[in-house]
């Protein structure tokens, strides 16, 4: 995408680009889903198989995850500053690393949020049956989709009220289980109060029962938990007054980490010992459930599950953009690009919903590990973003520091150094991703994919040329024909 800097501002084709949207996401709205987006089933369902590998260790896991997920974090908020776009990340890997970047940033995307997004639904079909039992969890999950297509295809006012209460609920259920966790182990409330003490974290076992090691193979959970976290950027292009609204989003993360994650993990593990905790159920219901409030165990389950809607809701918006935002830049059908009367581009969200019921009928068809395996390709496939991420910045401090781009006013701390940290951390998890048999696989589709983008973009590459050499042709032999005769036409 060309910019250019004059008098202090940046001109590019950006408006272009956003034509057609309403600005109709608040920043009461964008500043919840800030907070919201990233807790979905990784923190509510995925920790309670990260509990069984790590033990309490797992908190470090968080934290490592954390401080990856937050440095970039800024440094897509750097960018965003300098240039808001609802194509985010996609708009940025073509601008600094060139248009196979782009293309191949924005598929990557959307198949993420496919994956995603099943991995969601399949575990709100899960949490469904602690009511109903006998409901499958397929037509649960049909259900679901269906019910935020509506959602999405209404308006973006009512996706985003949408969202902002699924993101209240995520947020105070979090918060009343730290309360009611601290009066547990202060005041001794609860059939847990017995029992409850912060001496769980280094007994039974120890801190780290499995060994050390076990909290970096432990990451890949951490970074499927926290796959959100940049998703609030791409809504530049239906913010009002994008800049201020997604800096002030973006300075929520630390909050986010340490209170949503790391907190409610740390109050969770000293409640009950980690060897309690059974990994095919929601941690968050089993400690409820230990406390013996009424009802606490099935209102923690609605929380899970509101929980995995709303993670399901903002892929599903987000990768409607991608996709529009694809089509407009010829890198997918033209069809995509276009807009219903409410400003949604209905086509777009028509094709992501037909690629999570595929995902869904894929994975309930054969569901042994699979949700297992969703967890590890988008851990993958966040790991590939995030680096692409702070690769451009780096191109783009580098642009700054020559003159050619203009200063953002939302500065990454502490770069280049930080960048260079993020993104050695990054190259340590892929290797251990490569290490552990469950994991594994999930490089292997990752390279999979590489290669066909590769091929993808060589063969639309080529067409282009031949369409654009088929188009000169006609041009010069229309120009060089002799006109006939009737014509004003000058005769020789």
């Amino acid at each position: 995408m060309s910019s250019h800097a004059q008098n202090g501002r940046v001109h590019t084709t950006q408006t272009v680009l956003d034509e057609g949207y309403h600005r109709g996401l608040s920043s009461r709205q964008i500043q919840m889903m800030a907070i919201g987006s990233a807790i979905g089933v990784g923190l509510f369902y995925g920790t309670g198989a990260a509990i069984t590998t790590a033990g309490p260790a797992i908190i470090v896991t968080f934290l490592v995850a954390g401080l990856i997920g937050f440095l970039v974090t800024r440094a897509l908020g750097e960018l965003v500053v300098y240039r808001p776009t609802s194509g985010s990340v996609m708009d940025y890997a073509r601008e600094f690393l060139g248009p196979f970047a782009g293309f191949a940033i924005g598929w990557s995307y959307w198949v993420t949020a496919v994956t995603v997004c099943t991995a969601e639904l399949i575990a709100a079909g899960y949490y469904m049956t602690y009511w109903f039992p006998g409901v499958p969890v397929g037509l649960t999950a049909a259900v679901a989709l269906a019910v935020l297509l509506v959602a999405n295809l209404l308006s973006v006012k009512i996706f985003g009220e949408l969202e902002f209460w699924f993101a209240s609920i995520k947020v105070t259920a979090i918060l009343v289980l730290i309360v009611i966790g601290v009066g547990v182990l202060v005041f001794g409330l609860s059939s847990l109060g017995d029992t409850a003490s912060i001496t769980n974290l280094w007994h039974h076992g120890g801190f780290a029962p499995k060994g050390a090691g076990q909290i970096l193979v432990a990451l890949p959970a951490a970074f499927f938990a926290y796959s959100g976290m940049e998703l609030a950027a791409g809504t530049a292009g239906e913010a009002v007054d994008p800049r201020r609204t997604l800096r002030k989003a973006i300075n929520l993360i630390p909050l986010r980490i340490g209170v949503f994650y790391v907190g409610s993990l740390a109050v969770i593990l000293t409640l009950m010992p980690w060897t309690s905790y059974d990994e095919s159920s929601s941690p968050f219901v089993q400690v409820f459930a230990g406390i013996g409030l009424p009802a606490a165990a099935g209102i923690m389950n609605f929380v899970v599950l509101t929980a995995a809607l709303s993670g399901c809701n903002v892929n599903i918006y987000m990768a409607s953009r991608l996709m529009r935002r694809m089509s407009i830049q010829g890198e997918a059908s033209a069809v995509f690009g276009r807009l219903s009367a409410r400003q949604v581009p209905t086509p777009a969200l028509a094709l992501i919903t037909v690629g999570i019921a595929v995902g869904l009928a894929v994975n309930l068809a054969s569901p042994e590990g699979a949700f297992s395996l969703l967890v590890a390709i988008a851990a993958c496939a966040v790991l590939g973003a995030w680096t692409v991420i702070v690769v451009c910045h780096l191109r783009y401090r580098t642009a700054v520091r020559a003159g050619r781009l203009p200063a953002s006013e939302f500065k990454m701390p502490g770069a280049p150094l930080t960048n260079w940290v993020t993104l050695a951390l990054v190259a340590l998890v892929v290797v251990l991703l490569g290490r552990s048999p469950d994991t594994r696989v999930a490089l292997y589709v990752g390279a999979g994919w590489a290669l066909l983008l590769a091929i993808s973009y060589a063969v639309r590459k080529r067409a282009r040329k031949s369409e654009a050499g088929v188009t000169s042709s006609l041009f010069l032999s229309e120009t060089s024909a002799p006109r006939a005769r009737g014509t004003h036409a000058e005769t020789p």
